[in-house]
């Protein structure tokens, strides 16, 4: 029965993570999305603060997501608990997709 709780708790925390991911994500794209070319003015602005924008928008969502992942990823692993994983893959798959919205608009 302890082991059945445990799995209980693994399931719902992994899925709290997950949902914790795409909230990040989703704050990543509203922050970074002030960075992103406006069609209209394309080759207009030589130099823009871009940049700064971007990497002020990312600095706060790496500094909290990219650790939670990390010793999300390392307790599984050590753990050896692999069914956990599929959250977690799930949290990664969220996060391409984030960066590759991101990148399409530059």
């Amino acid at each position: 029965m302890h082991t059945q709780q445990q799995h209980f708790f693994a399931r719902r925390l992994g899925l709290i993570l997950l949902i914790a991911n795409v909230i990040g994500a989703i704050i990543y794209l509203v922050r970074t999305s002030l960075s992103w070319a406006i069609p209209q003015e394309h080759g207009l602005v030589p130099i823009t603060g871009e940049p700064f924008i971007w990497f002020a928008g990312i600095v706060p969502v790496v500094i909290v997501f990219f650790p939670l992942n990390l010793i999300w990823g390392a307790h599984i692993l050590l753990s050896r608990k692999w069914q956990n994983g599929y959250f977690w893959l799930s949290s990664a798959a969220v996060w391409f997709v984030a960066v590759w919205i991101d990148f399409a608009h530059h």
